[in-house]
């Protein structure tokens, strides 16, 4: 099958059936991209996942972006990004045209009282996954706890977290490179 309508098809699909934002997609994209056609490894996926949580705009479509990139270059980007957006643009429409028919069903109202709680477990799933694949452990759980911290109760810009957290990374992969390279040279 031509990949460019496999991938369309893929996110297509995805962006159909998943409620919840992008977030709720990761497991899904997960399943597809790395586990079943191995197109991208979990340790790209988990690099792509970062830059798409840091770039602007919406991350269900800049994953997308970037898978499609990965595996097609700019084409691969076009179509994965229409596959993900077109399923919400079209039931938004739908809805738009036809939501003064059903704004005040009780029905309709308690369908998206139900929906919460699963898309809080969808998010969270993945959220778990992440923290395995990025060897977050009890040594270095408090890095995500503090920074929510910093954020919710005093405040702080994530913009100002997510600088401290890059040069912290830089700073620790300086000190962890200068390790490894005396170490070789110790046993000799």
């Amino acid at each position: 099958m031509n990949i460019y309508l496999e991938s369309f098809g893929i996110f297509f699909k995805i962006g159909a059936f998943t409620i919840g934002g992008g977030y709720a997609m990761v497991p899904l994209i997960e399943n597809e991209i790395v586990t079943k056609r191995k197109w991208i490894s979990q340790d790209e996926f988990m690099d792509l996942m970062a830059i798409s949580q840091s770039a602007p705009g919406i991350f269900a479509v800049n994953i997308s972006i970037f898978i499609g990139y990965k595996l097609r270059g700019v084409r691969g980007s076009v179509v994965t990004a229409l596959g993900t957006i077109l399923p919400s643009f079209l039931i938004i429409l739908a809805i738009a045209l036809f939501f003064s028919n059903f704004k005040d069903n009780v029905y309709v109202e308690n369908i998206f009282k139900g929906i919460r709680p699963a898309v809080v477990a969808l998010i969270a799933a993945p959220t778990f996954t992440m923290a395995k694949s990025a060897k977050i452990n009890r040594y270095t759980i408090w890095i995500p706890v503090v920074s929510a911290l910093l954020i919710w109760l005093l405040g702080f810009s994530p913009i100002w977290i997510i600088v401290a957290a890059g040069i912290g990374g830089y700073l620790w992969g300086r000190l962890k490179m200068k390790q490894n390279n005396k170490k070789p040279n110790q046993e000799q």
